[in-house]
């Protein structure tokens, strides 16, 4: 279709840090998830969206993602690698490819487990006319302690341990090329000062909130999620 997505970029170059030992012996996106990895998984969904074209932006461990990945063929697409000279943040590398990136395009971490339709998100952004889109994602944090609810000195009731509802950035955006007006050229930058840089600007900045599954596997508690959590979600 010609609304359908053709172009992606995965921001694959973090030291994932928090993943350690694991991450130093390969770069957080190839760490497996049950008998795949994530950037395996996260290249199927986006060529499921017709995405044809994808970009790597990579720094750590580099190599080892061309060696693996190739050139994308056995995918069904085709890959490209803008490997950093110094860390850009996550939304720097993008000055690198502004030459490329000539279409309304998607940008994600290499570290987001989901099964997304990229597609609905894509076509929203489309629709709005704007240069920018954050995908957000409602998620729940359960609070320790009870919260009391009071009448001046008066405890007139009690929530046991309710949970804490947010709408964050899941770390998935799209995005049209007049966004490079605004992305400085080879400088760490990152998505949060994009975000507030465009909305000091004036710019729209819209949202689309997701509803499918999502888990960032920066930590290892959720890493160790993610294994048995893809059985559920990504069984063929």
């Amino acid at each position: 279709m010609a609304d359908d997505p053709k172009t992606a970029v995965i921001l694959a170059g973090g030291l994932g840090t928090r993943l350690r030992p694991f991450t130093q012996i390969l770069p957080k996106p190839m760490l497996p998830v049950g008998d795949s990895s994530v950037l395996e998984i996260q290249i199927e969904r986006l060529a499921l969206c017709g995405v044809r074209e994808i970009y790597f932006a990579a720094n750590y461990k580099a190599d080892m993602l061309q060696s693996y990945f190739g050139d994308g063929s056995r995918f069904g697409v085709r890959l490209h690698y803008s490997i950093e000279k110094e860390p850009l943040g996550t939304c720097g590398p993008l000055s690198l490819l502004a030459d490329q990136l000539t279409e309304p395009f998607i940008v994600m971490n290499g570290d987001i487990l989901t099964n997304f339709d990229f597609g609905k998100a894509y076509r929203f952004h489309l629709a709005t006319e704007g240069m920018f889109t954050v995908v957000s994602k409602v998620v729940s944090f359960p609070l320790s302690y009870g919260n009391l609810v009071t009448s001046g000195d008066r405890i007139i009731g009690m929530h046991e341990k309710p949970d804490i509802k947010l709408e964050i950035a899941a770390g998935i955006y799209m995005m049209s090329p007049a966004i490079f007006e605004y992305i400085p050229k080879n400088k760490y930058y990152g998505m949060d000062s994009l975000m507030r840089d465009l909305i000091a600007c004036r710019r729209n900045v819209h949202r689309y909130c997701m509803e499918e599954y999502w888990l960032d596997i920066g930590r290892m508690e959720d890493y160790e999620r993610a294994q048995k959590d893809v059985e559920a979600f990504f069984r063929n």
